[in-house]
């Protein structure tokens, strides 16, 4: 049997060695690092789809501006707006007063050619009958027969003339060319118009074209045949759809826009010519670098997410460049790349260097 007090001994150092494992494992913990779980994406570069929107208004899709081909006092205007004319009728009338003293002049022109040419005929006849006889020399028969041709030179004239003042007394008349539908008019009865001076427009067909004033960026941002999407301003359920016709070729010197044509495609009745309409249309875009907007933080006052190093584990912050804000991304202008892994959730109680934990990407 051991003595009590070797006994004793074994007991306290037993307890002591207990106590010192105790203290280094207790120290131990208090110097691990804390590991933070966190939500991550990677970037990547992908095109952002953009809408543009426009206003325009509807407008035929051929139209014509009519007009007089002479110049005069307008005395009648029988067509008026929302008017549906058909090829050949009457639009407008110009006092005729001086067409047809026109015309009256050139037939009594055309009548005293006619009257020399038949002169000169008679003679040249005579002439050539007494050239054969021997009768008369040849020089009297080249004069008469220079006569009958300057005689009838004449009258090819007044002819020409006499159809000249026939055409103006016609153009004092508008007559429509074809089918359509009035869409405005320029002049009122009584006032002095120009030659060409719209007087009335005509919407020749059934087409319809939704017209938008668009700046030149983006022109160069839509797809060249990209579909537009048209509503009424004043009733968002009537829709249509369509594609671009015609791109004006200069811009408006006030402006900077570009007149583009959208030719409807099967246009609802209420579209009428004249209704305001807004358009949209998806734009091209190139591939962009955008984050969810949970991501962002600052530093130094600036914008910046969390990086993560997929070596070590850790994260530190990055400035970025912010390009714009959408509803739930951020596009990133500079400051990421394609393979970088940013945190989304769990940014609040990070730090520099700290150990963190992935949670798998949704």
């Amino acid at each position: 049997m051991l003595p009590a007090k070797k006994t004793w001994s074994r007991v306290l150092l037993a307890l002591s060695a207990t106590a010192v494992l105790s203290a280094c494992h207790k120290t131990t913990e208090a110097t691990l690092p804390e590991v933070r779980p966190v939500r991550t994406v990677t970037v990547v570069e992908q095109p952002v789809a953009e809408t543009a929107l426009l206003t325009g208004h509807i407008e035929a899709e051929n139209e014509a501006a009519l007009g007089f081909r002479i110049s005069g006092r307008m005395i009648e205007r029988l067509v008026n707006v929302g008017d549906r004319v058909s090829p050949g009728q009457l639009l407008a009338r110009l006092d005729p007063e001086d067409e047809q003293n026109g015309l009256r002049s050139a037939r009594a022109s055309l009548a005293a050619a006619q009257g020399q040419l038949t002169q000169a005929r008679n003679n040249f006849e005579r002439q050539k009958r007494l050239l054969a006889r021997g009768v008369a020399s040849r020089a009297e028969f080249d004069q008469a027969q220079e006569g009958l041709e300057t005689a009838q030179a004449r009258v090819d004239d007044a002819e020409a003339q006499l159809k000249l003042a026939s055409d103006r007394l016609s153009f004092t008349e508008l007559k429509a060319d074809a089918a359509g539908t009035v869409t405005a008019r320029g002049a009122e009865a009584g006032e002095v118009v120009q030659t060409g001076q719209m007087i009335v427009r005509i919407a020749r067909k059934d087409g319809r074209d939704a017209v938008f004033d668009v700046p030149a960026q983006l022109l160069r941002s839509a797809p060249a045949d990209g579909e537009i999407t048209m509503h009424l301003a004043d009733d968002p359920s009537v829709t249509a759809t369509g594609r671009v016709r015609e791109v004006g070729e200069q811009a408006d010197p006030v402006t900077r826009t570009f007149q583009v044509k959208v030719g409807l495609t099967n246009p609802p009745p209420a579209m009428r010519l004249g209704s305001t309409v807004n358009g949209s249309v998806q734009l091209n875009s190139a591939p962009v670098i955008s984050v969810p907007t949970s991501a962002l933080t600052r530093s130094n006052q600036e914008p910046a997410v969390w990086i993560v190093d997929p070596s070590k584990q850790t994260v530190s912050l990055r400035n970025i460049e912010v390009s714009r804000f959408d509803s739930t991304t951020v596009i990133v202008g500079h400051g990421l790349e394609t393979g970088d892994i940013v945190v989304t959730a769990g940014t609040q109680a990070l730090h520099p260097g700290q150990k963190v934990r992935l949670l798998p990407q949704t």
